[in-house]
């Protein structure tokens, strides 16, 4: 059994990083773990901030160092690739405003400095969206990616001694290109799941390549696993972390637009099982972090430290831990709860916002949620890692329609639209119960997904679904209880709009 427990202010000391989405996080040997880069607010980032493991301390190395240009360490980025070898850090590609890049550098984490370092060989083109891993203590490969043109399927190997790049060929089939998708070393194989595909589709598929380790003698090649169990959703943007005998698969988003806000973000863990070769969920207890796409999962021993990442409305910036039962931090959840360190960095919307409006947010979030649960209102509504509930099953939709009239609705569902459809269409917002936020919130789903099935996926660039939508604001919420109270008349407003003439 695992425990989801947001890190408390007895957590850590020093300097925190601000929120952020699309970074990096890697761990240098099993002192710490350097962060760098990312987006918030539509602003690329180019700070490393560094959590020391023993002594629970952030804070921001001064570092020294030169590139072509002049500078200090790299410029601005986002989705770029990072890998440790040794006491190095080594950054690769990513993207700066609607730039993608292909310069190469390396941090040195003894003496915390930059260089930038000129490549030889087969030199990758400039790319975001890839995914890399390191190979032992002196190789990392690289795999895909989106180059402004085109999904990338290709692979590449870097000797970090000698800073030759050789692009590896490879027989037999292989994965379909893509980007935003996890590669994983796990001994001698790298492990590539989910990402976007050519012509926008989510994909949830997992391969193996084997061929690089030196002195193997095997031919590189692909091969599709197609394991048994509970296999994860089509998702890109997720997380794959080693948990020793298993790989933790954490968040992530599917189907929709690219980072649009009606995407599907997810918040549930499931796990590789390296032992039995299966897919399994990872059985947690309590409430789980909110949901989530581009944030950064590190192994701190047993346990994993969760931080940032982007749900279609809001940069986050909150730390969360997963741990084992036993772990001296799930005893804080039979205690009583810890007050929340940095509770102004749960969810953003921009650099603004303030500890005493936060305070009041959450306030009336948690008064929403008591109030449903003594008038026993369902609050299991969600839209994260499910179907989006069909009419003709949604009970509560049927008992509100019902309650209106005075009359009996069938389960059909056909009635009930009419009845609550008409009712929310002229209704003022400062009359509706509590009890129709779960049922309006499903409905106003349901609409949208309609519009995107008739109309065809809005399958749209990064250019311009880039974090700045404001239509759909809350298509990926789980449930009601995540609504504000300043929020019921805008989600009336734009149920309204999508209501047909």
């Amino acid at each position: 059994m695992h425990y989801w427990v947001r890190a408390s202010s007895s957590d850590f000391a020093g300097s925190l990083p601000q929120p952020r989405s699309g970074h990096t996080a890697v761990n240098i040997g099993k002192s710490k773990v350097i962060f760098f880069g990312g987006l918030v607010d539509k602003k690329f980032l180019s700070d490393t901030y560094v959590y020391d493991i023993e002594n629970k301390l952030w804070f921001q190395p001064e570092c020294t160092g030169s590139g072509s240009d002049g500078q200090v360490g790299p410029c601005p980025r986002a989705f770029h690739v990072a890998a440790a070898i040794d006491c190095h850090m080594f950054v690769f590609g990513g993207r700066s405003s609607s730039k993608r890049l292909g310069d190469f550098w390396v941090l040195d984490t003894d003496i915390w400095q930059w260089s930038e370092l000129t490549g030889f060989g087969d030199l990758p083109s400039a790319r975001d969206f890839a995914g890399a891993s390191a190979i032992g203590n002196q190789k990392i490969v690289m795999f895909g990616g989106w180059d402004s043109k085109k999904w990338l399927s290709d692979v590449y190997l870097l000797d970090t001694i000698s800073l030759e790049w050789m692009e590896l060929s490879v027989s037999g089939s292989s994965p379909p290109p893509r980007c935003g998708h996890t590669a994983t070393m796990v001994e001698k194989r790298l492990l590539v799941y989910g990402g976007r595909g050519g012509g926008g589709p989510i994909m949830g598929d997992l391969w193996a390549l084997k061929g690089l380790i030196e002195g193997e003698n095997e031919t590189p090649g692909w091969t599709q696993l197609k394991l048994p169990g509970q296999a994860p959703s089509p998702r890109c943007g997720h997380t794959v972390t080693s948990g020793g005998l298993y790989l933790l698969l954490f968040g992530g988003h599917g189907t929709g637009g690219w980072l649009s806000r009606y995407d599907i973000y997810y918040n549930d863990c499931i796990i590789l099982d390296r032992v039995s070769a299966q897919w399994k969920r990872l059985p947690t207890t309590n409430e789980s972090p909110p949901a989530r796409a581009y944030h950064s999962m590190t192994s701190i021993g047993s346990r994993h430290l969760l931080f940032g990442g982007y749900d279609g409305k809001v940069t986050f910036g909150d730390f969360w831990w997963l741990v084992p039962e036993g772990d001296p931090i799930a005893k804080r959840l039979t205690a009583s709860p810890p007050r929340n360190f940095r509770e102004d960095q749960g969810s953003i919307v921009s650099n603004d916002s303030d500890l005493s409006a936060v305070e009041e947010r959450e306030k009336e979030e948690d008064s929403i949620s008591e109030l449903q649960k003594r008038l026993e209102i369902s609050v299991s509504l969600s839209n994260a890692g499910r179907e989006i509930i069909d009419v003709s099953e949604d009970k509560e939709f049927c008992e509100l329609a019902s309650r209106i009239t005075g009359d009996k609705i069938s389960s059909g569902g056909k009635d009930a639209i009419g009845v609550l459809r008409d009712h929310w269409k002229t209704v003022d917002p400062k009359a509706m119960t509590l009890k129709e936020l779960g049922p309006l919130l499903h409905d106003y789903q349901r609409l949208i997904t309609h519009h995107i099935e008739k109309s065809g996926s809005d399958v749209q660039s990064i250019e311009t679904g880039l974090l700045g939508k404001e239509a759909y604001r809350f298509y990926h919420l789980r449930n009601a209880t995540q609504l504000r109270m300043d929020d019921i008349p805008k989600l009336l407003a734009e149920y309204q709009k999508l209501l047909p003439g």
